[in-house]
């Protein structure tokens, strides 16, 4: 009988007095907190550079011993309490949006991006675009807008540039294990992992979904490297930029019309859709194509509401 391989996810063992690390680690509101940032630092420098800053694989890979010391470290608790408190703060405190807009009936936003630059730890972003996404959020949260991201999970991200021993540009794939990066599978009210799918010629393409927490707002990434897929079809989510224009067009399918119904089927359903760029057009057709079939509007009434409902940025306009 041949043996079966599996993979499994070790998580760190905290002891009880710094088990709020797990909670700072998975949102990434760190990222802009310096306090919080310092609170890692001091835990281990070294181990700190070495996995590019990425809180969630560093407490991965701390000995048993270390997190003794530190749980026991006065200093320590006394730095980890204050961070604790001033997360809490920023996620329970009174926000812009509910100074201007309390007592109104809330909108539901979703940004969709090709690529989030949230920061170096979660290396799904390229520059400008990702850079100004991830920016977006960052600032969505500090206003307190009702808001979500919605982009794809590139398990192999974007290129790394370096140079060789002759000073050439080169530059590899690096892989990234969504399981040890600042991000938490979505899962139902059964504790299941929420799925949707799309449609492509001759098959159906199903998706998982990764919620990262950046302060206020959730972002999602969609990830078809799933075991119901065919290898072709697990590629879609390989690399941010990469393959042939039809690749990219499935991406792009999975992005706009796989991230709407990734909303849908997690109660999200939004009244505005913001394109960051052209790559999520699609949503704009599964929008309609609700309205059509679901509301029984024509093509033209469907077509003039999605249009109130979309937004869309451009950042290199050209004839």
């Amino acid at each position: 009988m041949p043996r079966q391989v599996r993979p499994y996810t070790v998580t760190p063992h905290l002891p009880k007095s710094i088990e709020a690390l797990r909670e700072i680690a998975y949102n990434l509101w760190w990222t802009w907190h310096q306090e919080a940032r310092e609170l890692f630092i001091r835990i281990d420098q070294a181990l700190w550079d070495k996995v590019y800053h990425n809180p969630v694989a560093m407490l991965g890979r701390l000995s048993q011993e270390r997190l003794a010391q530190v749980a026991a470290d006065d200093g320590f608790l006394a730095h980890l309490e204050r961070v604790k408190a001033a997360l809490h703060e920023y996620m329970t405190g009174k926000t812009w949006y509910d100074q201007h807009m309390g007592g109104k009936p809330r909108a539901n936003i979703a940004y969709f991006s090709a690529e989030f630059g949230i920061h170096e730890c979660l290396p799904i972003y390229s520059g400008g675009l990702g850079v100004l996404a991830g920016d977006h959020l960052k600032s969505a949260s500090g206003l307190g807008l009702p808001l979500v991201g919605v982009g794809l999970a590139y398990y192999n991200g974007y290129c790394r540039q370096y140079l060789n021993a002759d000073g050439w540009q080169q530059e590899f794939l690096q892989f990234n294990d969504f399981y040890n990066l600042c991000c938490v599978l979505e899962k139902d009210a059964r504790g299941n992992p929420v799925k949707a799918s799309v449609e492509l010629p001759g098959r159906e393409v199903r998706f998982q979904v990764w919620r990262a927490q950046v302060g206020r707002v959730p972002l999602f990434l969609l990830d078809t490297r799933i075991e119901e897929n065919r290898p072709e079809d697990r590629a879609i989510t390989d690399q941010l930029y990469g393959g042939n224009h039809e690749h990219r067009l499935v991406q792009e399918i999975v992005l706009g019309v796989g991230g709407y119904r990734a909303l849908r089927a997690m109660g999200r359903e939004p009244d505005v859709c913001h394109m960051n760029e052209g790559h999520s057009a699609f949503l704009a057709l599964e929008r309609m194509r609700i309205l059509i079939e679901e509301k029984g509007l024509t093509f033209e009434q469907a077509r003039e509401a999605v249009l109130a409902g979309n937004v869309f940025t451009t950042h290199t306009p050209v004839p």
